[in-house]
């Protein structure tokens, strides 16, 4: 079993992500494990005197951010998102991501949209060749249509499955919706997958996330690459 990334790993991709920071800036502030150690270390920054307000994209993130004083604002409040930070399941090296392991993938996509650079926080395990290769991909589903989303997700190659938390109910997202977590053999055209997956009545969104980052950082044993 998998004992996930090493945290010293996370916490030199953070203080590198930092880099990418300066005084003033709107952030997009991610949600996992890596986006919750860049949030940790500009916690630190913030009460050193730097002003920089976020946009979480999960309550999960929002609580941490307003618990270490960092301002948390809305779309409303703001009229774009300077640098997105935020982590990534799967990388490939053309830099297209699954992401929604933690549940947050529509908010995560929101966010990435309206910011001008998308920097990505990841460790070296999650880096692949094709997107589907080490994790299913979650689909956000409304509750009403699982079933039928189901069906027609299996006729794509796909072995969709309900995302459960540990008590048996499915796991629901901060939007009222439910995960698909959703097999596929590796994709060899991810975009495409995206583009026949959200046609499906129902679907909110997918974890495929391509041609949206600019930077993915990936933090090693010793030190951080850049990929472009």
């Amino acid at each position: 079993m998998s004992q996930g990334p090493d945290p010293a790993a996370l916490d030199r991709v953070a203080q590198a992500a930092l880099t990418h920071v300066a005084d003033g800036m709107t952030l997009g502030l991610g949600t996992g494990r890596a986006a919750e150690a860049f949030i940790e270390r500009l916690g630190e920054r913030v009460r050193r005197g730097l002003r920089v307000r976020g946009v979480p994209t999960s309550k999960r993130s929002e609580e941490l951010a307003k618990r270490l004083q960092i301002e948390c604002v809305g779309f409303e409040e703001i009229h774009g998102i300077d640098v997105a930070f935020d982590g990534a399941d799967e990388v490939t090296p053309e830099l297209a991501l699954t992401k929604g392991l933690g549940g947050a993938l529509l908010r995560e996509r929101v966010v990435a949209y309206e910011a001008e650079r998308l920097v990505i926080l990841v460790t070296p395990e999650k880096l692949v060749n094709k997107l589907g290769s080490r994790t299913a991909i979650p689909i956000e589903v409304v509750p009403f249509a699982v079933a039928t989303a189901s069906r027609h997700l299996k006729n794509l190659g796909g072995e969709p499955v309900v995302r459960k938390k540990a008590d048996g109910f499915p796991f629901v997202t901060d939007n009222m919706n439910w995960i698909l977590d959703t097999r596929f053999e590796p994709l060899d055209d991810p975009d495409r997958m995206h583009a026949e997956v959200r046609r499906i009545p129902g679907v909110v969104d997918t974890g495929l996330f391509v041609d949206l980052a600019d930077v993915v950082l990936v933090g090693g044993a010793d030190a951080v690459t850049e990929m472009r």
